[in-house]
Protein backbone atom coordinates (compact mmCIF):
# COMPACT_ATOMS: atom_id res chain seq x y z
CA UNK A 1 0.00 0.00 0.00
CA UNK A 2 2.80 2.57 0.68
CA UNK A 3 4.17 2.04 -3.16
CA UNK A 4 0.45 2.68 -4.46
CA UNK A 5 0.62 5.44 -2.28
CA UNK A 6 3.42 6.75 -4.89
CA UNK A 7 0.88 6.67 -7.82
CA UNK A 8 -1.60 8.37 -5.34
CA UNK A 9 -3.86 5.88 -3.41
CA UNK A 10 -5.53 7.15 -0.87
CA UNK A 11 -7.25 4.24 0.75
CA UNK A 12 -10.06 6.41 2.72
CA UNK A 13 -11.14 7.70 -1.03
CA UNK A 14 -10.65 4.29 -2.57
CA UNK A 15 -11.55 1.46 -0.04
CA UNK A 16 -10.79 -1.87 -1.60
CA UNK A 17 -13.93 -4.38 -1.77
CA UNK A 18 -13.92 -6.82 1.06
CA UNK A 19 -13.23 -10.08 -0.73
CA UNK A 20 -11.96 -8.58 -4.12
CA UNK A 21 -9.18 -10.87 -5.70
CA UNK A 22 -6.46 -9.47 -8.11
CA UNK A 23 -3.38 -6.83 -7.13
CA UNK A 24 -4.87 -3.19 -6.94
CA UNK A 25 -2.87 -1.28 -9.27
CA UNK A 26 -3.74 2.27 -11.09
CA UNK A 27 -4.19 3.07 -14.83
CA UNK A 28 -1.26 4.76 -15.97
CA UNK A 29 -1.86 5.09 -20.10
CA UNK A 30 -4.56 4.65 -22.35
CA UNK A 31 -4.18 2.96 -25.59
CA UNK A 32 -6.36 1.81 -28.48
CA UNK A 33 -4.66 -1.69 -28.38
CA UNK A 34 -4.85 -1.59 -24.25
CA UNK A 35 -3.58 0.05 -21.32
CA UNK A 36 -0.42 0.30 -19.09
CA UNK A 37 -1.04 -0.31 -15.63
CA UNK A 38 1.14 0.41 -12.10
CA UNK A 39 1.52 -1.70 -9.17
CA UNK A 40 3.51 1.61 -7.42
CA UNK A 41 6.82 -0.25 -8.43
CA UNK A 42 6.70 -1.50 -11.99
CA UNK A 43 4.40 -1.16 -15.39
CA UNK A 44 2.94 -3.68 -16.91
CA UNK A 45 0.33 -4.20 -20.45
CA UNK A 46 -2.81 -4.81 -19.72
CA UNK A 47 -6.43 -5.90 -21.40
CA UNK A 48 -9.61 -4.98 -19.85
CA UNK A 49 -12.34 -7.94 -19.71
CA UNK A 50 -15.43 -7.25 -22.66
CA UNK A 51 -17.71 -6.26 -19.73
CA UNK A 52 -15.58 -3.41 -18.68
CA UNK A 53 -15.20 -2.11 -22.49
CA UNK A 54 -18.19 -2.87 -24.24
CA UNK A 55 -21.14 -4.08 -22.03
CA UNK A 56 -21.37 -0.30 -20.29
CA UNK A 57 -24.08 1.46 -20.85
CA UNK A 58 -21.87 4.91 -21.50
CA UNK A 59 -19.00 5.35 -22.92
CA UNK A 60 -17.60 7.25 -19.60
CA UNK A 61 -18.10 4.18 -17.38
CA UNK A 62 -14.56 2.90 -19.63
CA UNK A 63 -11.61 2.47 -18.11
CA UNK A 64 -8.96 5.47 -18.40
CA UNK A 65 -6.56 7.54 -16.94
CA UNK A 66 -6.34 7.53 -13.30
CA UNK A 67 -8.80 4.77 -12.88
CA UNK A 68 -7.96 1.84 -9.45
CA UNK A 69 -8.45 -1.30 -10.92
CA UNK A 70 -8.17 -4.91 -9.75
CA UNK A 71 -5.53 -7.19 -12.03
CA UNK A 72 -5.36 -10.98 -12.34
CA UNK A 73 -2.89 -12.56 -14.75
CA UNK A 74 -4.16 -14.84 -16.88
CA UNK A 75 -1.17 -17.07 -18.78
CA UNK A 76 1.25 -14.52 -20.35
CA UNK A 77 -1.69 -12.08 -20.50
CA UNK A 78 -2.51 -9.20 -17.59
CA UNK A 79 -6.23 -8.37 -17.45
CA UNK A 80 -8.02 -5.83 -15.59
CA UNK A 81 -11.09 -7.78 -14.06
CA UNK A 82 -12.82 -4.73 -12.08
CA UNK A 83 -12.39 -1.61 -11.75
CA UNK A 84 -12.88 0.50 -8.51
CA UNK A 85 -15.62 3.03 -7.69
CA UNK A 86 -14.16 6.63 -8.90
CA UNK A 87 -14.26 9.65 -6.73
CA UNK A 88 -14.32 12.42 -9.48
CA UNK A 89 -14.12 11.94 -13.37
CA UNK A 90 -13.44 14.67 -15.92
CA UNK A 91 -15.95 13.78 -18.98
CA UNK A 92 -16.79 15.43 -22.10
CA UNK A 93 -19.07 14.84 -25.10
CA UNK A 94 -17.32 13.02 -27.24
CA UNK A 95 -15.82 14.63 -30.86
CA UNK A 96 -18.60 14.91 -33.18
CA UNK A 97 -22.16 14.24 -33.74
CA UNK A 98 -22.74 12.01 -31.46
CA UNK A 99 -24.34 11.87 -27.66
CA UNK A 100 -21.86 9.57 -26.23
CA UNK A 101 -19.38 11.03 -23.58
CA UNK A 102 -15.55 10.28 -22.81
CA UNK A 103 -13.92 10.03 -19.88
CA UNK A 104 -10.40 12.52 -19.74
CA UNK A 105 -9.56 11.33 -16.72
CA UNK A 106 -10.39 9.48 -13.25
CA UNK A 107 -9.50 10.19 -9.50
CA UNK A 108 -8.45 13.72 -10.17
CA UNK A 109 -7.46 16.41 -7.37
CA UNK A 110 -7.25 19.49 -9.83
CA UNK A 111 -7.65 20.62 -13.32
CA UNK A 112 -4.92 22.47 -14.75
CA UNK A 113 -6.37 24.54 -17.87
CA UNK A 114 -3.07 25.59 -19.87
CA UNK A 115 -3.63 28.60 -22.41
CA UNK A 116 -0.71 29.67 -24.20
CA UNK A 117 -0.05 33.93 -24.09
CA UNK A 118 -0.04 33.38 -27.71
CA UNK A 119 -2.60 33.11 -30.73
CA UNK A 120 -3.59 30.65 -28.23
CA UNK A 121 -5.18 32.64 -26.01
CA UNK A 122 -8.84 32.74 -26.14
CA UNK A 123 -11.44 34.41 -23.10
CA UNK A 124 -14.10 32.61 -24.50
CA UNK A 125 -12.45 29.48 -24.55
CA UNK A 126 -11.22 29.50 -21.17
CA UNK A 127 -14.95 30.33 -20.45
CA UNK A 128 -16.03 27.04 -21.76
CA UNK A 129 -13.14 24.89 -19.96
CA UNK A 130 -14.21 26.25 -16.55
CA UNK A 131 -17.71 25.49 -17.74
CA UNK A 132 -16.63 21.96 -18.80
CA UNK A 133 -14.30 21.06 -15.46
CA UNK A 134 -17.62 22.59 -12.97
CA UNK A 135 -19.46 19.23 -13.79
CA UNK A 136 -16.62 17.20 -12.38
CA UNK A 137 -16.84 18.76 -8.95
CA UNK A 138 -12.72 19.27 -9.19
CA UNK A 139 -11.43 22.18 -8.99
CA UNK A 140 -9.99 24.20 -11.55
CA UNK A 141 -6.51 26.06 -11.69
CA UNK A 142 -6.05 28.23 -14.87
CA UNK A 143 -1.95 28.12 -16.33
CA UNK A 144 -1.25 31.14 -18.52
CA UNK A 145 2.05 29.63 -20.48
CA UNK A 146 4.61 31.67 -22.49
CA UNK A 147 4.66 34.78 -20.20
CA UNK A 148 8.24 35.21 -21.28
CA UNK A 149 7.31 36.00 -24.79
CA UNK A 150 4.41 37.92 -24.48
CA UNK A 151 4.62 41.74 -23.36
CA UNK A 152 0.88 42.26 -22.52
CA UNK A 153 1.45 38.90 -20.36
CA UNK A 154 0.13 40.90 -16.96
CA UNK A 155 -2.39 42.63 -18.98
CA UNK A 156 -4.10 39.38 -20.45
CA UNK A 157 -3.75 38.04 -16.63
CA UNK A 158 -5.72 40.65 -15.53
CA UNK A 159 -8.49 39.98 -18.40
CA UNK A 160 -8.32 36.18 -17.33
CA UNK A 161 -8.43 37.13 -13.59
CA UNK A 162 -11.99 39.24 -14.69
CA UNK A 163 -13.66 36.52 -15.89
CA UNK A 164 -12.51 34.01 -13.13
CA UNK A 165 -13.00 35.38 -9.29
CA UNK A 166 -11.49 32.73 -7.25
CA UNK A 167 -9.79 30.42 -9.55
CA UNK A 168 -6.52 30.14 -8.51
CA UNK A 169 -4.40 31.45 -11.54
CA UNK A 170 -0.32 31.13 -12.15
CA UNK A 171 1.35 33.11 -14.89
CA UNK A 172 4.41 30.90 -15.81
CA UNK A 173 7.22 30.52 -18.36
CA UNK A 174 6.76 26.73 -18.39
CA UNK A 175 10.38 26.23 -19.21
CA UNK A 176 11.54 27.61 -15.83
CA UNK A 177 11.23 26.07 -13.02
CA UNK A 178 11.39 29.00 -10.90
CA UNK A 179 8.87 30.49 -12.74
CA UNK A 180 6.29 27.02 -11.86
CA UNK A 181 7.46 26.76 -8.06
CA UNK A 182 4.34 28.35 -7.09
CA UNK A 183 2.20 25.71 -9.05
CA UNK A 184 4.50 22.91 -8.14
CA UNK A 185 4.10 23.53 -4.43
CA UNK A 186 0.07 23.92 -5.30
CA UNK A 187 -0.13 19.78 -6.20
CA UNK A 188 0.63 17.82 -3.10
CA UNK A 189 1.67 14.55 -1.96
CA UNK A 190 -1.43 11.60 -3.08
CA UNK A 191 -2.99 14.22 -5.21
CA UNK A 192 -3.63 14.05 -9.00
CA UNK A 193 -3.70 16.78 -11.80
CA UNK A 194 -4.89 16.73 -15.14
CA UNK A 195 -3.75 18.70 -18.03
CA UNK A 196 -6.21 20.12 -20.45
CA UNK A 197 -5.59 22.24 -23.07
CA UNK A 198 -4.87 23.37 -26.74
CA UNK A 199 -2.24 21.54 -28.68
CA UNK A 200 0.91 23.82 -28.31
CA UNK A 201 -0.34 25.64 -25.33
CA UNK A 202 2.38 24.18 -23.49
CA UNK A 203 1.36 21.13 -21.67
CA UNK A 204 4.20 18.75 -22.57
CA UNK A 205 6.56 21.15 -21.51
CA UNK A 206 4.84 22.01 -18.44
CA UNK A 207 5.15 18.77 -17.81
CA UNK A 208 8.68 17.96 -18.06
CA UNK A 209 9.42 21.02 -16.09
CA UNK A 210 7.58 20.01 -13.27
CA UNK A 211 9.25 16.87 -13.21
CA UNK A 212 12.26 17.93 -13.46
CA UNK A 213 13.65 15.71 -16.61
CA UNK A 214 12.89 15.25 -20.13
CA UNK A 215 9.73 13.25 -20.09
CA UNK A 216 7.40 14.24 -23.33
CA UNK A 217 8.19 15.23 -26.97
CA UNK A 218 7.62 18.73 -27.10
CA UNK A 219 7.10 20.55 -30.47
CA UNK A 220 6.35 23.81 -32.35
CA UNK A 221 3.87 26.19 -33.15
CA UNK A 222 2.85 26.68 -36.35
CA UNK A 223 3.74 30.38 -37.98
CA UNK A 224 0.35 30.12 -40.02
CA UNK A 225 -1.77 29.76 -37.59
CA UNK A 226 -0.58 29.85 -33.87
CA UNK A 227 -2.00 26.21 -33.67
CA UNK A 228 0.54 23.63 -32.31
CA UNK A 229 1.22 19.78 -33.31
CA UNK A 230 0.40 16.53 -31.96
CA UNK A 231 3.23 16.07 -29.38
CA UNK A 232 1.10 13.92 -26.38
CA UNK A 233 -0.57 10.99 -28.43
CA UNK A 234 -2.31 9.10 -25.48
CA UNK A 235 -3.29 10.25 -22.11
CA UNK A 236 -0.48 9.25 -19.68
CA UNK A 237 0.08 9.54 -15.59
CA UNK A 238 3.51 10.12 -13.92
CA UNK A 239 4.27 10.64 -10.78
CA UNK A 240 5.90 13.81 -9.90
CA UNK A 241 8.92 14.53 -7.84
CA UNK A 242 7.20 15.87 -5.19
CA UNK A 243 4.69 12.88 -4.60
CA UNK A 244 2.13 14.66 -6.29
CA UNK A 245 1.00 12.87 -9.72
CA UNK A 246 -0.18 14.32 -13.30
CA UNK A 247 -1.65 13.26 -16.30
CA UNK A 248 -0.88 14.84 -19.64
CA UNK A 249 -3.33 14.76 -22.17
CA UNK A 250 -3.23 15.44 -25.59
CA UNK A 251 -4.84 18.70 -27.06
CA UNK A 252 -8.64 18.89 -27.05
CA UNK A 253 -9.63 20.05 -30.95
CA UNK A 254 -13.25 20.18 -29.75
CA UNK A 255 -14.55 20.91 -25.94
CA UNK A 256 -17.96 19.16 -25.99
CA UNK A 257 -20.09 19.88 -22.64
CA UNK A 258 -22.54 16.79 -21.32
CA UNK A 259 -25.25 18.34 -19.94
CA UNK A 260 -24.42 17.70 -16.11
CA UNK A 261 -22.05 20.93 -15.79
CA UNK A 262 -23.28 23.90 -13.84
CA UNK A 263 -22.93 27.33 -16.01
CA UNK A 264 -23.96 29.68 -13.80
CA UNK A 265 -20.92 28.53 -11.37
CA UNK A 266 -18.63 29.60 -14.38
CA UNK A 267 -20.56 32.83 -14.83
CA UNK A 268 -21.11 33.90 -11.24
CA UNK A 269 -21.68 37.57 -12.16
CA UNK A 270 -24.26 37.02 -14.69
CA UNK A 271 -25.99 34.40 -11.97
CA UNK A 272 -25.57 37.41 -9.19
CA UNK A 273 -27.06 40.00 -11.68
CA UNK A 274 -29.88 38.08 -12.94
CA UNK A 275 -30.89 36.67 -9.05
CA UNK A 276 -31.91 40.54 -8.92
CA UNK A 277 -34.20 40.74 -11.85
CA UNK A 278 -37.74 41.57 -11.21
CA UNK A 279 -38.73 38.30 -12.47
CA UNK A 280 -37.66 35.01 -11.63
CA UNK A 281 -37.84 33.58 -14.85
CA UNK A 282 -36.76 36.55 -16.58
CA UNK A 283 -35.11 35.68 -20.18
CA UNK A 284 -32.96 38.43 -20.14
CA UNK A 285 -34.52 40.14 -23.35
CA UNK A 286 -37.06 43.23 -23.24
CA UNK A 287 -38.40 41.90 -19.48
CA UNK A 288 -39.26 45.51 -17.13
CA UNK A 289 -36.97 45.35 -14.56
CA UNK A 290 -34.14 42.97 -15.78
CA UNK A 291 -30.81 44.19 -14.01
CA UNK A 292 -28.73 41.65 -16.72
CA UNK A 293 -29.67 44.08 -19.44
CA UNK A 294 -29.49 47.10 -17.44
CA UNK A 295 -25.84 46.08 -16.49
CA UNK A 296 -25.06 45.52 -20.69
CA UNK A 297 -26.45 49.01 -21.40
CA UNK A 298 -24.14 50.87 -18.33
CA UNK A 299 -21.59 48.48 -19.44
CA UNK A 300 -20.82 46.38 -15.98
CA UNK A 301 -21.56 43.11 -17.54
CA UNK A 302 -19.18 42.59 -21.09
CA UNK A 303 -21.36 41.55 -23.69
CA UNK A 304 -19.40 39.09 -25.02
CA UNK A 305 -19.38 37.08 -21.68
CA UNK A 306 -23.00 37.24 -21.79
CA UNK A 307 -23.19 35.85 -25.41
CA UNK A 308 -21.22 33.00 -24.34
CA UNK A 309 -23.07 32.75 -21.27
CA UNK A 310 -26.06 32.25 -23.02
CA UNK A 311 -24.46 30.18 -25.93
CA UNK A 312 -22.93 27.67 -23.30
CA UNK A 313 -26.53 27.75 -21.44
CA UNK A 314 -28.44 26.37 -24.32
CA UNK A 315 -25.57 23.78 -25.08
CA UNK A 316 -25.88 22.42 -21.43
CA UNK A 317 -29.39 21.99 -21.76
CA UNK A 318 -29.12 20.30 -25.24
CA UNK A 319 -27.34 17.62 -24.15
CA UNK A 320 -29.20 17.18 -20.67
CA UNK A 321 -32.11 16.29 -22.84
CA UNK A 322 -29.79 13.55 -24.44
CA UNK A 323 -28.24 12.92 -20.14
CA UNK A 324 -31.20 12.29 -19.56
CA UNK A 325 -32.17 9.66 -22.49
CA UNK A 326 -29.21 7.60 -21.32
CA UNK A 327 -29.73 7.69 -17.41
CA UNK A 328 -33.40 6.15 -19.02
CA UNK A 329 -31.86 3.52 -21.01
CA UNK A 330 -29.27 2.27 -18.32
CA UNK A 331 -32.45 2.45 -16.36
CA UNK A 332 -34.23 0.08 -18.93
CA UNK A 333 -31.43 -2.07 -19.50
CA UNK A 334 -30.71 -2.95 -15.62
CA UNK A 335 -34.32 -3.46 -15.47
CA UNK A 336 -33.81 -5.94 -17.80
CA UNK A 337 -31.16 -7.64 -16.41
CA UNK A 338 -32.78 -8.11 -13.05
CA UNK A 339 -35.53 -9.76 -15.27
CA UNK A 340 -33.37 -12.12 -17.13
CA UNK A 341 -31.60 -13.54 -13.70
CA UNK A 342 -35.23 -13.64 -11.77
CA UNK A 343 -36.27 -16.08 -14.76
CA UNK A 344 -32.76 -17.87 -14.60
CA UNK A 345 -33.68 -18.35 -10.90
CA UNK A 346 -36.93 -19.74 -11.33
CA UNK A 347 -36.15 -22.25 -14.07
CA UNK A 348 -33.20 -23.46 -12.08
Amino acid sequence: MNLLANIGLNAERTPIPEGATGALMRIVEQHRSGYVVHDGLKTYTAKALPKLRHQVSDASERPCVGDWCLVVERGCEFMIERMLPRFSTLVRGAAGETQTRQALAANIDHVLIVTGLDRDFNVRRIERYLTLVSGSGVRPTLVLTKADKNTDAESLRAEVAAIAPGVTLHLVNAKSTESCALLAVQLRPGETAVLVGSSGAGKSTLTNTLLGEFAQATGSVREADGRGRHTTVSRALLPLPGGACLIDTPGLREIKLTGEEDVADSFDDVAALAATCRFRDCRHEREPGCAVRAALEDGQLDAARFANFQKLSAEVARAGEGALERKARKSYAAEMSRAMRDVTRRKR
